[in-house]
């Protein structure tokens, strides 16, 4: 139908036949030029006024069902979720606070045992003198 309506405008004149084959060529390039030049108008308007309202509508549909079904089942998923979670990190907070006391102490008795091997700044500048 589109391809077909810049036609229209040279329906509306008379068409006589085509005598020679030259009249042909002619009468088609005619054809060809008036399509080139009304083609891009005609399907800019059928994209504004026909696909982008249809498509504006099912986004539009599509919102609306997210917003009503979709989305607050998903919310109260999460928040069952968060509450669940909260709920055995507080179980095991006395536990998880116990093992990082641990850890720190474990980590302070390292280092002590490491810092009396080493040597300090000064003595390593002492040896490089000697």
């Amino acid at each position: 139908m589109v391809l077909a309506l810049p036609n229209i405008g040279l329906a509306q004149e008379t068409i006589k036949s085509p005598e020679t084959l030259e009249q042909a060529q002619e009468f088609g390039e005619e054809v060809l030029r008036k399509t080139k030049q009304q083609l891009p108008s005609i399907l800019q308007k059928t994209w504004q006024e026909d696909v982008l309202p249809v498509w504006r509508k099912m986004k539009q549909i599509w919102s609306k069902w997210w917003d009503n079904t979709i989305q607050p089942w998903l919310i109260s998923i999460v928040d069952k979720i968060k509450v669940l979670l909260g709920q055995e990190i507080e179980k095991r907070k006395p536990y998880i606070e116990q093992e990082l006391q641990k850890e720190t102490e474990e980590l302070i008795e390292d280092i002590g045992k490491e810092i009396p091997k080493t040597k300090s700044l000064w003595e390593r500048f002492k040896e490089l003198l000697q």
